[in-house]
């Protein structure tokens, strides 16, 4: 995190809303907007994450405006919680800095018909066993092997391959974004290094922000929508965290070095080397494009593997299948992803390029791409907390697209940088911190506990309330962690 705060302007639009003027800097096209309110605004201020919004507006094609979730923070190039869509017919431009390293870090939700009180008693000894089945850690392999021909028909099937192999079922796919699969994925674009990191990560955490949670549905504030999902008071879920693994970030490290001089190729200046880019339709913006489809395609399908092992835990550990203990998706969101998508803009439909690092899709009720179950109510939204606190189930509101471009926060965001929160857990054992919560936790070591200790993040349910009063997306239920497994 930057160590100097942010001192350009910011207006206040209205009470969830701040604007960055495009006569802020030469060369912005046009407005950055921040969504918050007065709790955050402190926080963003201390931070350089605004910088980054006004940089981005800069980029060629942007449309409307450069925008940032009130989970904001610095990130590369782009700040984490930006949202920036381009026109390629316009010159409009795609950037690795605005997707990220973990291409298609998201989320999944899973609900069962246990309860709370069907548990009592058995959550550390079910903690432990997820926490010995699931494989977590950094560079952790786990015990589904993909090579050679498999491994390219997961780059371009995602979860649509899996159900081939009896790992996933329509359900599954149905109720993950973009059908856990995007079109125009070729593994030709991809290095052999990073094929080779993919070969035995599917179905693994990773380390870092990446979790596997067993939570209980704490309040309902929507009782239609929760119940359209599933999901009443007190119900056990699963929420699974994690992204692409070794091959994402090998694709966008690969990515960000072929595309070091790409912006002057084509005449185009940027205020920051990090955001380094390509027109949509040039030669480059398309190989990165259809490289990055393959890693979001891995991520769905590692998501869907680590819910099919969870599933497995669960079955073992009752003594009941997974049907009958109706673990079933509730949904998969990607957090940090570029798609074509149509939006109005100025009452014109436009097919655009929209990059969403650190922010979910929230699309509305009757949208075309919301699975036909939740047409009524509009997309599921899945943010989640930190480990001791709450994560929370929203739906998409109109809102979202008439002022985002179909998106949303994807989580509390950081207050602390890994550096500074390991500073302050010095001297602390965090898991014994959280048991005395309720909250019994399973890590590999003590420093990726220290890193994300509920200190070093927003308070989510402000950062919600920020989303929800903004239109963005509607509060559904909360859910509190009670067992937690990460790398």
């Amino acid at each position: 995190m930057a160590k100097q705060g942010y001192t350009g302007p910011l207006e206040q639009i209205d009470e969830c809303c701040w604007r960055i003027p495009k006569d802020y800097k030469i060369g912005m096209q046009v407005d950055g907007q921040i969504f918050a309110d007065e709790r955050l605004m402190d926080h963003i201020r201390a931070d350089q994450a605004p910088e980054q919004v006004a940089n981005v507006a800069m980029l060629p094609g942007i449309q409307t405006a450069s925008l940032a979730m009130p989970d904001i923070h610095w990130g590369y190039g782009f700040c984490i919680g930006g949202v920036c869509a381009t026109d390629p017919d316009e010159g409009g431009v795609v950037s690795p800095g605005g997707v990220g390293y973990d291409i298609n870090c998201g989320v999944r939700l899973v609900h069962t018909n246990l309860s709370l009180e069907d548990v009592q008693g058995k959550i550390e000894s079910l903690t432990d066993r997820l926490f010995r089945k699931i494989p977590a850690g950094v560079g952790k392999s786990g015990p589904y092997r993909f090579e050679g021909e498999e491994l390219k028909r997961i780059l371009r099937r995602g979860v649509r391959f899996l159900e081939k192999k009896g790992l996933a079922t329509a359900t599954d796919l149905e109720h993950t974004e973009a059908g856990g699969c995007l079109a125009g994925a070729e593994p030709d674009s991809i290095s052999d290094r990073a094929m080779a990191r993919g070969v035995d990560q599917c179905g693994t955490l990773g380390a870092g922000n990446h979790f596997l949670e067993v939570q209980v549905v704490d309040e309902v504030f929507d009782k239609n929508a929760a119940q359209t999902m599933g999901l009443e008071k007190d119900l056990l879920c699963v929420m699974i965290h994690s992204g692409s693994r070794g091959l994402g970030y090998q694709v966008c490290d690969d990515s960000l070095k072929k595309f070091r001089n790409v912006p002057a190729k084509y005449g185009i200046e940027l205020p920051d080397r990090q955001l380094a880019c390509a027109p949509v339709h040039s030669n480059e913006g398309q190989e990165y494009l259809q490289a990055m489809r393959c890693a979001a395609n891995y991520a769905w399908a590692n998501r869907q593997l680590l819910m099919w092992q969870a599933r497995q835990v669960f079955a073992e550990f009752f003594g009941r299948s997974w049907e009958s203990l109706q673990m079933n998706l509730v949904y998969d969101v990607a957090h940090n992803i570029a798609k074509l998508e149509e939006h109005v803009v100025q009452r014109r439909r436009k097919t655009l390029c929209v990059h969403r690092k650190g922010a979910t899709r929230a699309f509305p009720a009757d949208h075309a791409e919301v699975p036909q179950r939740y047409r009524t109510i509009g997309q599921p939204v899945i943010i989640p907390g930190d480990m001791g606190t709450a994560s929370w189930v929203l739906v998409g509101r109109p809102g979202s697209m008439d002022r985002a471009f179909g998106s949303t926060c994807h989580g509390a965001g950081r207050l602390m940088s890994r550096k500074a929160a390991i500073r302050h857990a010095q001297g602390r054992r965090i898991d014994r911190e959280l048991a005395e919560q309720g909250v019994v936790v399973r890590c590999r070591n003590w420093k990726g506990l220290a890193e994300e200790q509920p200190a070093a993040y927003k308070d989510v349910n402000v950062v919600v309330d920020v989303v929800d009063r903004a239109g963005l997306a509607k509060e559904v239920v909360r859910l509190r962690p009670v067992g937690v497994v990460k790398g």
